[in-house]
């Protein structure tokens, strides 16, 4: 029996999950007496919580999508969307102890105290209560997706409008495969009229049963009632039990799909071989090593202004804790992501060309090699790894919104108070988050989106633990101005009719067809272009314009040739920045772009803060001193010591002098310990243990 075309069995999996973590908040919600435990858990979290907690937060059903659906669209290298925070994972080793010495509970708490500015706080918090409905909207959209996917109609219930885009996407992916070896001018110019309207999300492979929008009120409502009901607590626990179904999820796919596609070797004879190519090129895909470098880079700026990471390593019971959780959760994380990519793969060799929306790879997959029973585990293992990310940041921005925006206009008020306010925000948080996931239907631009724009307060926090001289208007200035740059400008510019008319903004880069070395697929040896699978042919590859200041240029009018040319998507504030100083970017690749505008995102921050900071005036010297004595304080045992190391180290701003690599600068870095040393330089031969699990995953079958 099948409601909406999802089995009993698996709509009863779900809803027996829902059961269970809203039975985990009501039952957490007993022990919650104060704000530190509805916030931080009381920092009383052991190492077995921890490492679920860090890889619950950090392990969302949307970065695995997104994985699979950019290698579906660019092979191997598309997942370096998400894999490039491989790189990152040593530096959480200092970076969860900064956050845990800090003894805070939110990171607009540390800008109230290191720059002594509500200010600073203030903005922080509310920049990131209006990303959080964005993140929140990514969530929605990845269980809206899903279940779409797993509730399709049959072609008899289509309606006419449904009826009509399937066939126009049918249509497009026919014209598309006979697009390198040349259309006529007729079907040339159906196929650019196809192009953009597969660009509007005009086109469908399918239709579903179910409106998104009940999708994504009934997710919010369960969210909302789990984590308002326990806070962090909830999360933490619910974690360890979502942490399980994540794994579930992120392998079940792997042994149908190699058994349908013929192991290994099928998978090989029904993909290009450039697929599987780690570091894609400029001519065949979005990511270049350099692109990599570039989105590295800014992500490494930007992990340090995710809101949750005070509240993870602030909710342990000791520095070791934190460090071996953020670690052993981070790299658990990298190592799943290796079955992410290999499905998208999978998804190029089984369904290339028979998907509409590449968001939609993961469920497509699903619906169709998996079973009654089996798709309801895969659907609850992807609403388990939204939830597990969700609920832990909701908690935190709700902890930013009543200790940095609502306690300063309210002091005193009761405990129950405040996490009474603190419940109403994660449920406003979380139903604003339909907004977004409703305007947004491109996963992509939302990932990037997240890249570069946490980087506008992420300078600010390295520098702030870092360096004494940078001060609170060098950091105010830098943020103003960084957020122009990378947020208010490319949304604002795609809004202005004038501006995305501009024939100057509507370049394009230069199509062109290159001609690729590959390995002959089946379908090669069928059409007669090769003797085997495997023999090394040469093939025709298009290279199609891309935007150089907008994301897309399309026509107004998709029906006609002759209708102008509009800039959609993102607008490219950076890029356009940079062409300020006569610098021409018509001849580069859509790698070469996207690099480009992560260096600017990454680096920009610090040359202003650095400039801003010789000019302006310096934060109060014994400001200065009480924040870096506690800084440099080991966190202690027992509450007593702690008090009294605190206590010293307040009374003595020299205490920890004779410890920095150089006393007599502005620096406050500490000469690195025995254990600073093998935590990070053991992360980093963990990093090259997964890089070799890649290299193998890609090479294995050939």
């Amino acid at each position: 029996m099948h409601i909406c075309g999802l089995h009993v069995l698996d709509l009863g999996i779900v809803i027996l999950y829902v059961a269970a973590i809203i039975w985990i908040g009501k039952r957490v919600s007993r022990r919650t007496k104060n704000t530190e435990d509805f916030y931080i858990a009381g920092r009383k979290l052991g190492g077995f919580y921890q490492f679920f907690l860090n890889f619950g937060t950090s392990t969302s059903a949307d970065q695995a999508v997104a994985v699979a659906r950019e290698t579906y669209r660019q092979g191997i290298g598309g997942m370096w969307i998400q894999f490039l925070v491989l790189f990152l994972t040593p530096f959480y080793w200092f970076t969860t102890l900064l956050f845990r010495r800090c003894r805070l509970i939110t990171i607009g708490d540390f800008f109230a105290e290191r720059f002594g500015s509500r200010f600073l706080a203030a903005a922080f918090a509310v920049f990131t209560l209006t990303m959080a409905f964005i993140g929140s909207g990514v969530s929605y959209m990845i269980a809206g997706k899903m279940v779409l996917a797993l509730t399709p109609k049959p072609e008899s219930a289509y309606t006419e409008s449904e009826r009509t885009a399937v066939a126009r996407f049918r249509e497009y992916q026919q014209l598309k495969a006979e697009l390198p070896r040349g259309l006529s001018p007729e079907r040339q110019a159906r196929y650019e009229e196809l192009s953009d309207r597969a660009k509007r999300g005009e086109l469908l492979s399918f239709a579903s049963y179910i409106d998104r929008r009940i999708i994504y009120i009934a997710y919010a409502l369960v969210v909302a009632t789990y984590i308002g009901l326990g806070g962090f607590s909830a999360a933490a626990i619910a974690d360890a039990l979502q942490g399980f179904l994540i794994l579930i999820f992120s392998i079940a796919l792997i042994p149908l799909g190699l058994s349908r596609i013929g192991g290994f070797a099928g998978l090989h004879a029904a993909v290009p071989d450039y697929m599987f190519r780690v570091f894609g090129s400029a001519a065949t895909s979005e990511y270049a090593w350099y692109t990599i470098v570039g989105m590295s880079l800014a992500n490494l700026v930007s992990i340090v202004a995710a809101a949750p990471m005070m509240a993870t390593a602030g909710s342990a019971k000791d520095e070791m804790t934190a460090r071996v959780g953020m670690l052993g959760g981070m790299f658990c994380k990298r190592v799943i992501m290796l079955f992410w990519a290999l499905a998208g793969l999978l998804a190029v060799g089984l369904y290339a060309g028979q998907i509409h929306d590449a968001d939609l790879v993961w469920g497509y997959m699903t619906r169709d090699l998996l079973f009654p029973g089996g798709i309801g585990l895969m659907l609850t293992g992807v609403l388990a790894a939204s939830m597990s990310a969700l609920g832990a940041q909701a908690v935190t921005n709700s902890a930013l919104f009543v200790r940095n925006l609502y306690q300063p206009l309210a002091p005193g008020r009761s405990e129950g108070h405040y996490i009474a306010v603190s419940r109403a925000v994660i449920a406003a948080i979380l139903l604003g988050g339909i907004v977004t996931a409703l305007y947004a239907d491109n996963l992509l631009n939302l990932f990037k989106y997240f890249i570069s724009v946490p980087a506008v307060f992420g300078a600010a926090i390295w520098l702030g633990f870092t360096w004494r001289r940078v001060t609170r208007w060098a950091a105010i200035i830098q943020v103003f101005v960084c957020f122009t740059l990378y947020a208010i400008i490319p949304n604002l510019f795609p809004a202005v009719d004038g501006i995305r008319r501009n024939p100057a903004f509507l370049r394009e880069t230069k199509s062109r067809t290159i001609t690729v070395a590959t390995a002959a697929l089946t379908e090669d040896v069928a059409a007669g272009r090769a003797d085997r699978v495997g023999q090394t042919i040469r093939k025709p590859h298009l290279l199609e314009p891309a935007g150089i200041f907008f994301e897309d240029v399309v026509r107004a009018d998709p029906t006609d040739p002759q209708s102008p040319k509009v800039g959609r998507g993102r607008f490219q504030a950076e890029i356009w920045l940079l062409s300020w100083f006569g610098l021409d970017f018509g001849g580069c690749s859509k790698a070469q772009l996207v690099a480009i505008r992560f260096f600017v995102d990454a680096l920009l921050p610090f040359v202003l803060l650095f400039a801003l900071s010789t000019l302006t005036q310096p934060v109060r010297t014994p400001d200065l001193d009480r924040f870096f004595g506690k800084l440099h304080t080991p966190v202690q045992p027992t509450p007593a010591a702690e008090q009294a190391a605190l206590a010293q180290a307040a009374a003595q701003p020299d205490l920890y002098k004779h410890q920095k690599l150089w006393p007599r600068s502005g620096w406050e870095i500490l000469k690195p310990s025995w254990l600073d040393v093998a935590g990070f330089g053991g992360s980093w031969v963990l990093v090259g243990g997964v890089l070799l699990l890649l290299w193998l995953l890609v090479t294995i079958g050939t």
